[in-house]
């Protein structure tokens, strides 16, 4: 069996749990859910759902970067909003990251994410 690797990004805000931002085992990563935190404060950032879907996609870039990754490597994602009214706009922000070769994708409706979020994105990569 591969090993498992932890990966803690130092670029990436401190998890807000008992939980990694990233396990690396063989070829895959499987990156925790990501929210909206500012990586210097680890407040959630303000503004609308289009700031807060680039804020966690760009704590997700972080955790791929650390790996020498990028979107392009993504093979499954997963979306976490708490109004699926936002759909449009969420969606709006993800082509700008996603742009060719999407990854396979769940959206969930919630009832409510950690620190108040309103949008939370988990993804899978391969090396």
């Amino acid at each position: 069996m591969p090993a498992k690797t932890i990966i803690k990004p130092a670029k990436s805000p401190a998890a807000v749990g008992p939980y990694n931002h990233a396990v690396r085992v063989g070829e895959l990563l499987f990156c925790a859910g990501q929210i909206p935190l500012e990586p210097a404060t680890g407040n959630l950032v303000a503004g609308n759902i289009k700031a807060q879907t680039e804020r966690v996609l760009q704590n997700v870039k972080a955790i791929l970067d650390d790996q020498k990754l990028t979107f392009a490597n993504v093979v499954k994602s997963t979306v976490f909003m708490t109004n699926l009214a936002d759909f449009a706009a969420i969606n709006e922000v993800y082509a700008t990251y996603f742009t060719a070769d999407f990854p396979a994708r769940s959206t969930v409706q919630v009832a409510a994410l950690p620190k108040g979020a309103n949008i939370e994105i988990e993804v899978v990569a391969h090396f």
